[in-house]
């Protein structure tokens, strides 16, 4: 199915866009003008529930007044001063950051790929400097299905042919593996390699949950073979897996946490690499920075986002919400509308049966229904509802998807 704008003034909105706007994106045809907690408000008034958070950069809601009064009260100082000089809130941030993770030193930057660009140039140079990997011959090691991002470096590991058609040549030194295989991922290491990358969770890929212990054996088969474990945790982590990282599931500690998204509280782009001294301690002064990078007020929110953490309550909500979720979930699979639900803290990807339609025909009757979702892969629907989401607005979203999917069955 199809589904046109709600108003005549949304479509002159999304027309503009269309006619202004480089199409790299194709979004449902909603127009957002404000938003508050696990609900966004459309341009005509109408209320939605967000299922999507931003892919998990509002994992904490639209407009938490924690860290809108750590941005008000950074605004009103200073926002900017580059890394040429220091800047009060760096600090602070860095420390409590890496307390959180149980590492050293932090290395902040802007976007989630550009976090993990960072910790690609942390493994080479651990590997040249460190390992004694001769100069060239470096080696990563991916995981199939992955999604870093969509820089040339990133997507010329990618397996998405879409975000790698026509941006060719690629950059070398990358080795793919299956997800969830670790005797493959230890067969794949040789003396060249320096890391092995992964998602605890793969989450563009359709919220992918790996078998419970391949985690636990990833680390194993690094620390045995001197290889360094990435965990890009840029979506699964700072709660959203219902842990602070999706390696606590398994009380895994990686050498390199890549986080991002969420860790600005969806109001400043804020990235950082964190590990220890042995490992971020090799970087020197012009080897590698950014201009935004670690500014004041990207700091000062990063701050209050770990102090929400702190408590543990928000990792609390999204384990006892996302098994609520996946318990409502359960008639889809029941009446045979989807094949698959999967769930990591409040996170869930559902395989939509193809006899329905497309997983993008349900987000739209969603849509219709006042739900905001977001379709992956054409076939899988990814929900991720801000953790502070009330259980009677858990519930809506439940109550609606069941009906959506009844929906599409009744059009068959």
């Amino acid at each position: 199915m199809a589904l046109e704008p709600r108003s005549e003034r949304q479509r002159a909105a999304i027309d503009e866009i269309k006619t202004f706007s480089a199409h790299n994106y194709a979004p449902l045809p909603v127009v957002i003008a404000s938003a508050e907690g696990a609900h966004v408000t459309d341009v005509d008034g109408n209320r939605y529930i967000d299922c999507l958070s931003a892919y998990s950069a509002v994992n904490f809601g639209h407009g938490h007044p924690a860290l809108l009064a750590a941005a008000q009260a950074q605004l009103g100082k200073v926002t900017l001063t580059s890394r040429a000089f220091y800047s009060e809130p760096f600090g602070p941030f860095v420390k409590a950051l890496a307390e959180l993770c149980g590492k050293d030193m932090v290395l902040p930057m802007n976007t989630g790929v550009e976090a993990v660009e960072t910790a690609i140039k942390t493994a080479r140079k651990w590997g040249y400097e460190t390992k004694g990997v001769p100069e060239g011959r470096a080696k990563i090691i991916v995981m199939e299905g992955n999604f870093h991002g969509r820089t040339t470096t990133v997507i010329s590991f990618s397996n998405d042919e879409e975000a790698r058609r026509s941006f060719s040549p690629y950059t070398p030194g990358f080795v793919h593996v299956p997800f969830g295989d670790a005797g493959a991922i230890e067969a794949a290491i040789d003396d060249d390699t320096v890391a092995v990358l992964l998602e605890p969770v793969q989450g563009e890929a359709g919220v992918i949950v790996p078998p419970l212990g391949f985690l636990t054996e990833v680390r194993e088969v690094t620390s045995r073979h001197g290889v360094l474990m990435i965990a890009d945790e840029i979506q699964s982590g700072l709660g959203r897996a219902g842990a602070t990282f999706a390696c606590d599931r398994e009380g895994v500690i990686p050498d390199i946490y890549v986080l991002g998204k969420a860790l600005g509280g969806g109001i400043m782009p804020l990235s950082a690499v964190v590990a220890n001294r042995d490992i971020l301690g090799l970087f020197r002064p012009g080897q590698h920075g950014s201009t935004f990078g670690g500014n004041p007020l990207a700091c000062a929110i990063g701050s209050a986002v770990v102090d929400l953490l702190a408590t543990g309550e928000m990792q609390e909500r999204s384990r006892v919400l996302g098994e609520r979720f996946r318990t409502g979930l359960q008639p889809l699979l029941e009446k045979g509308w989807a094949t698959a639900v999967r769930q990591a803290g409040l996170w869930l990807g559902v395989d939509v049966n193809p006899d329905l339609g497309t997983a993008k025909d349900i987000c739209y009757r969603l849509l219709v229904k006042e739900v905001l979702a977001k379709d992956t892969h054409g076939h899988t629907i990814r929900f991720a509802p801000p953790l502070v989401i009330s259980e009677s607005d858990l519930d809506a979203v439940i109550e609606h998807t069941l009906a959506a999917f009844a929906d599409a069955a009744g059009h068959v």
